[in-house]
């Protein structure tokens, strides 16, 4: 494993927009044989999933008032607050698919290294999240191309709790399932846990202790390391202006359809918003935090204009890939969940 230095002219960057598109250059476009490994922090931002809808996620209102960015990532998982007490962690990995899909695979190192620096009850619980006792301090996720992807996530060092409570609105039925009632119940920072030395450290400190362990040496310098050039920053950059730094991407629009339906399951959250014509569905499209290699596109075209009985509607499902483009869930539990909607209030 090598570390790859995201800096620009010897200077952290903490723009959550620019962050949020280095994966995607260093697995399309770098593309640096073996295991690398970023690690960055942003300033205040919300960080949504690729399949995520904004409007139901998160306290826009909120957001605007207290300037907070909004930025949506190009892989799968749920709605996060960060800010400059959190630390984003991200393993690139090149040509060799062997572990993707395995959370634990790299979260392993991170619990051992804090478990060395006295958070000794960190461990990995459910799919991809990292716990201490029944807190949440670190949620990961993964996408792919080809043979190669980025698997990683966030680490609460010394967040501001009061604003992610206040900035992000998951789905009730989210949080029913995990048996808690609010956001602020079901998060740690891990700082407190730590031993004393290392309470003293700011977020960029801790940081590099945590890179000492991963790497198992004695100083930054002992790391093999990739320094991001001119060059490199010339194509982020390009492929930064039209995309990833619209509001079309990173707010998406609220199609505003008339049934809304969303319901966790293992897979994780998966929300229908549609309409129905004449019987059949018109307009329909698929959020959620699951987290998938695949192309919701194909499920949402399946369903268009199909008569809304439960029958066609499994018929449909059944005719596409639904495993490979959402995740392991039934025909007949999708079809279940969009005949439970419940008509958008206007």
């Amino acid at each position: 494993m090598f570390f790859i230095d995201t800096s620009r002219n010897g200077k952290p960057v903490y723009d959550p927009i620019v962050n949020q598109s280095l994966d995607n250059y260093l697995v399309n476009d770098l593309k640096l044989p073996g295991h690398g490994l970023i690690m960055y922090v942003n300033q205040p931002a919300v960080i949504i999933g690729v399949n995520q809808n904004a409007y139901a996620e998160v306290n826009l209102p909120y957001l605007k008032a207290n300037h907070i960015k909004l930025v949506r990532r190009t892989s799968g998982g749920g709605a996060v607050y960060h800010d400059f007490g959190n630390i984003i962690f991200e393993n690139i990995v090149i040509n060799d698919d062997e572990h993707f899909g395995d959370f634990n695979y790299f979260a392993q190192p991170i619990i051992n290294a804090l478990h060395d620096m006295g958070a000794t009850d960190a461990q990995m619980r459910g799919r991809n999240d990292m716990v201490i006792g029944d807190q949440k301090f670190s949620g990961m996720t993964m996408f792919k191309v080809g043979k190669s992807y980025a698997a990683g996530g966030t680490l609460m060092f010394d967040l501001d709790m009061d604003v992610a409570t206040n900035v992000l609105t998951p789905e009730k039925d989210k949080l029913a399932s995990k048996g808690v009632k609010s956001v602020h119940s079901r998060v740690t920072n891990v700082k407190p846990f730590l031993k004393p030395t290392y309470q003293k450290l700011d977020t960029e400190g801790f940081k590099e202790q945590l890179l000492l362990r991963l790497f198992n040496v004695k100083s930054m310098a002992d790391i093999e390391t990739y320094h991001l050039n001119d060059h490199d920053w010339s194509i982020i950059d390009e492929r930064l202006q039209g995309k990833y730094d619209t509001d079309e991407w990173n707010y998406g629009k609220n199609p505003g359809f008339d049934y809304y339906v969303s319901k966790h399951y293992d897979i994780g959250t998966v929300s229908f918003n549609f309409s129905l014509k004449g019987n059949k569905i018109s307009d329909i499209k698929l959020y959620g935090d699951f987290i998938t290699g695949g192309n919701v596109d194909v499920i949402e075209k399946a369903l268009a204009g199909v008569t809304f009985e439960r029958k066609d509607l499994v018929h449909a499902l059944s005719q596409v890939d639904i495993k490979g483009n959402l995740g392991d869930i039934s025909p007949e539990t999708l079809a279940d969940l969009l005949l439970e909607k419940t008509r958008v209030t206007k």
